[in-house]
């Protein structure tokens, strides 16, 4: 086990889980790319919805950690150095204050968004924060994880992030979210493909605990391969290479979803969340590329 001091900038930067941030930045990546490409991007509200994600999303890791640790359903074949709570690496009082910390800053740069999106953020910035908190304790044990990556991963951020620009959504915005929500959802599909069992035994009511294993290795299929052909929408817009380039996509989806149903369970499956978490950044970045280049 590695040696880490209890409560140290190490044990907070592992606890934060860095690769997670992945599905925060593309949510702004592509809502920024898809104002660009309207001619109305704008930096500073860019910036402070970066910062605003990344906060929430680190937010999120720690609330999860804490409740893991308290609620006792980490196990060790799943136990990682991001599970800081369970490593004794993090106090559980440390974290909560870590967990309001977070979530002040994060809305203090909420709060700096409100000259450009006016006070009605603020609704959308309560109800980040509510459902932060809502998915991990409730909402996630009765198969709403989905549709809330959906909502809190494509139409909030990508929708939040084009309106602060432009000031008003278009049918551009809601597919790009789409696009966005759909990518970010293989990531918790698989997580929930791998904790499947655990997940019926705690009584953390998934999808895939739903309806079984097969369903959850096409439900990953599907998904991604959604995300890439509703990239085809901005053929409609004259945007060919914002629909074309993110195909490439799918080749990567396609083999990391051959490597999971050959993996099926155990710890083995943690390469496949990597290989995830870097199939869904390169379709952001292809996207992107393809709406910014035009």
């Amino acid at each position: 086990m590695e040696n880490i001091k209890q409560n140290s900038i190490h044990a907070w930067i592992l606890a934060a889980r860095p690769k997670t941030l992945t599905g925060a930045i593309i949510p702004v990546l592509i809502g920024s790319s898809v104002a660009c490409s309207h001619g109305y991007f704008r930096l500073m509200p860019a910036i402070l919805c970066l910062m605003f994600a990344c906060g929430m999303q680190i937010a999120a890791n720690f609330i999860n950690d804490l409740y893991d640790f308290l609620k006792g359903t980490d196990r060790e074949d799943r136990l990682g150095p991001e599970r800081a709570c369970a490593q004794g690496w993090i106090t559980p009082r440390a974290m909560k204050k870590g967990i309001i910390f977070t979530v002040a800053v994060s809305c203090l740069f909420g709060c700096g968004l409100l000259p450009y999106g006016g006070w009605t953020l603020i609704i959308i910035g309560i109800l980040c924060v509510v459902f932060a908190f809502l998915y991990t304790f409730f909402l996630s044990y009765h198969g709403w994880g989905d549709l809330l990556v959906l909502l809190f991963f494509g139409f909030v951020p990508v929708g939040g992030t084009y309106y602060v620009q432009a000031l008003h959504l278009n049918t551009d915005a809601v597919i790009a979210s789409l696009i966005s929500g759909l990518a970010i959802d293989t990531l918790l599909i698989v997580n929930n493909y791998r904790d499947r069992e655990q997940d019926a035994v705690s009584g953390k009511r998934t999808l895939i605990v739903r309806f079984g294993e097969s369903f959850g290795s096409y439900f990953y299929l599907l998904t991604g391969c959604l995300a890439s052909v509703l990239c085809l929408w901005f053929v409609t817009q004259g945007l060919f290479i914002a629909a074309i380039l993110p195909q490439l996509y799918l080749y990567f989806h396609i083999r990391t979803w051959k490597r999971m149903i050959g993996i099926r369970s155990g710890k083995k499956l943690n390469s496949i969340l990597g290989e995830t978490s870097r199939n869904m950044l390169l379709l952001g970045i292809f996207l992107s590329i393809g709406l910014i280049i035009g």
